[in-house]
């Protein structure tokens, strides 16, 4: 499909509010016809996403101890987690102590995946990632790992203002720019 048209389709599905405010944006190099050239998406004008540069006013991690120290970073620590790490442990552990240890191994979990995560999309194609998103349901892009996935879902009319708004707990985990996204449609309802 050509550019052109894909364009025109993912303008198609941007919610009422962030329509001719979010435009999605790939110029070409009639010289690097093998070439990707650059992808990125804009808000207001001003380039949000750009495939591949970590120049952007968005926070890019580059180490998982930058993530760990994120304040902005809740990571939520179910009774489950605490039992996976007093069978680890095999003895006698203060429950606080537990609590302490669980969000540590969940913290680089976490950590881990947002920069696979980060990674993948600084190596991604737009256009194969924007196909695949307007060949799925909804639902897959949305709980998808992969950061575009993620914010052409949150842009998308499909998704109502009762989803955006239950969503709240979910986008505390997910990378910077996703949560940037999620805000703007937030702030949109």
């Amino acid at each position: 499909m050509s550019w052109s048209k894909l364009k025109q389709q993912l303008e198609s599905f941007l919610c009422p509010a962030l329509h001719g405010r979010v435009e999605y944006r790939a110029p070409g190099y009639r010289y690097l016809p093998d070439k990707s050239g650059i992808c990125y998406i804009s808000v207001d004008k001003k380039n949000v996403l750009n495939m591949g540069d970590k120049t952007n006013a968005i926070r890019w991690y580059q180490s998982e101890l930058e993530i760990k120290n994120d304040p902005d970073i809740q990571i939520p620590i179910s009774n489950d987690d605490i039992e996976a790490v007093r069978q680890a442990a095999k003895g006698a552990v203060p429950e606080n102590r537990l609590i302490v240890m669980a969000r540590s191994r969940k913290s680089s979990e976490h950590a881990k995946e947002l920069l696979s995560a980060q990674t993948s999309l600084s190596k991604s194609n737009f256009i194969v990632v924007a196909n695949q998103f307007l060949s799925t349901p909804i639902e897959e892009s949305i709980e998808s790992n992969d950061i575009v996935l993620n914010i052409l879902a949150l842009v998308d009319r499909r998704v109502g203002k009762k989803r955006i708004l239950s969503m709240a707990e979910k986008m505390e985990l997910k990378h910077p720019v996703v949560r940037y996204f999620y805000e703007l449609r937030r702030g949109a309802l």
